[in-house]
Formats: C-alpha cells, sequence, structure tokens
C-alpha cells in the first residue's frame, strides 16, 4: 500500500472515465480547490448518503471555493445509473484498475467480520489550487462526514 498523503505534497496526477461518458483529470481543476472522495461501491446505502450529502451541500461547498469529484471501482455504466438515480450533479469517476486510489493510498488491506482483504478505503483528499494535499482524511465514516469535513476546512455551516 502506498504511503497516506500528507498536507503539502503534490497530489497524484490522474485521468479517468467518467460518468458522462468523457474523461475527467485533475488538471481539469487547476487553479481551483478540489475535494476528492473516495467510495466503495456506488448505490449502496452508505455511499449513496455520502453521495447525497455532497449532492446537497455542492452550492455551499462550491460558493467557499471547492468543487467536488467521486471517485470508485464501479464501471462507467453503475456510475451513470447512479447519478440518473440520485440526480448527482459533480463528476463520478471509474477507476476499475484501482491505480489511481492506489496512488493516493485509498486502496489496500481492510478487515471486515473477522476477514482481511483488499479493498477500497473510504478516503477523502482534499486539493489546494496549486495542486497540492490540503487535508487528508482516511477511513471516513459514510455519514456525517461532510458536516466534519467542513468543520475541519473550518467552512460555515451548509
Amino acid at each position: 500500500m502506498t504511503e497516506r498523503l500528507v498536507p503539502g505534497e503534490l497530489a497524484p496526477a490522474f485521468s479517468l472515465p467518467n460518468a458522462d461518458g468523457g474523461t475527467t483529470s485533475l488538471t481539469d481543476f487547476a487553479g481551483k480547490n478540489v475535494i476528492v472522495f473516495f467510495y466503495p461501491a456506488a448505490m449502496t446505502p452508505g455511499c449513496t448518503k455520502q453521495a447525497c450529502d455532497f449532492r446537497d451541500s455542492l452550492a455551499s461547498l462550491q460558493a467557499a471555493g471547492y468543487e467536488v469529484v467521486g471517485i470508485s471501482p464501479d464501471p462507467v455504466a453503475k456510475l451513470e445509473k447512479f447519478v440518473a438515480r440520485d440526480a448527482l450533479s459533480y463528476p463520478l469517476l471509474s477507476d476499475a484498475d484501482h491505480a489511481v486510489a492506489l496512488s493516493y493510498a485509498a486502496w489496500g488491506e481492510k478487515k471486515n467480520y473477522g476477514k482481511t482483504y483488499e479493498g477500497l478505503i473510504r478516503s477523502t483528499i482534499v486539493i489546494d489550487e496549486a495542486g497540492s494535499v490540503k487535508l487528508a482524511q482516511y477511513n471516513v465514516r459514510a455519514t456525517g462526514h461532510v458536516a466534519k469535513l467542513r468543520r475541519d476546512l473550518k467552512l460555515d455551516a451548509a
């Protein structure tokens, strides 16, 4: 597993297929703050809660100068359904080979019900206008995470 990212280091570059049929790259957000959140699986209860929380907070996050991008190992077709079903209004990206998750230390060993396996670690990385890591949070909770993130970024309540 890659070392966890720390504030001040350059965020790893990425370019991934998105749910709109195009490609989204980190360079698309040059000069902007961007919140990149990694979630395990589209349309599952926890991931839906988290994705909808970001959707519902998007206007206030954008007003505070932050864009939002979600990344999961799901195929593009599943992301398209997720966007349509839940009216998600920010880019969802497919990291099918989990190379980007690995580079962000969001892929690694997990434990569930006594079993150890490799999988996506629910993580949020905030990248500043210069492309450096501003905040790196790993093993975050799906419920209440956006509110905690807002507090950690010292943003007004939504």
